[in-house]
């Protein structure tokens, strides 16, 4: 794929990195796509056989998105806000390549371990971090949600797993 600049009625064709041209990816699947947003994404297509995010119909689920600690990342309160934000950036990669935003989401399902190595806090300061950092990207009216207590992740470090459904009506 080709950009055309054309400026002084001069026209000028640059030639965009081979990533950014195959992105987003839209694999057919009954009733829409699986959506791969990014070349970060292609590996849980690829290596671990899931869809980032799937369209059916009028909807978009959007698979588990891990907030925690990288390596050398603190395991407090305002280290986790700032994992929360990375998690909830990426999110809105996903949103974006299907045209939507936050506003658009209808439900949340976060999965918390509340005891884990990720986070050294009690339970009600992690929800609380969380919720903090999640409002930053979310207002009113708010999606349904639902909070749930597990024992880990996938991710040994893996503090909250956010997974969410957009309300996404197909252009006809």
């Amino acid at each position: 794929m080709l950009k055309l600049f054309v400026s002084t009625g001069l026209a000028l064709v640059l030639a965009l990195p081979a990533a950014a041209q195959e992105y987003p990816k839209k694999i057919p699947a009954p009733g829409g796509h699986a959506l791969i947003p990014a070349p970060g994404a292609q590996r849980a297509y690829d290596d671990y056989k899931y869809a980032p995010a799937r369209r059916v119909g009028d909807f978009l689920y959007i698979s588990g998105v891990i907030a925690g600690p990288a390596p050398n990342e603190g395991r407090d309160a305002e280290a986790f806000k700032v994992q929360v934000r990375r998690a909830f950036t990426h999110i809105k990669r996903t949103l974006d390549a299907e045209g939507l935003t936050f506003a658009d989401v209808a439900m949340i399902n976060t999965f918390h371990v509340w005891n884990g190595p990720g986070f050294t806090g009690a339970r009600d300061e992690q929800f609380a971090a969380f919720s903090a950092a999640k409002d930053e990207f979310m207002s009113a009216p708010h999606p349904a949600w639902t909070a749930v207590g597990t024992t880990g992740l996938l991710s040994d470090n893996g503090v909250v797993e956010i997974q969410m459904i957009a309300y996404a009506p197909q252009k006809r």
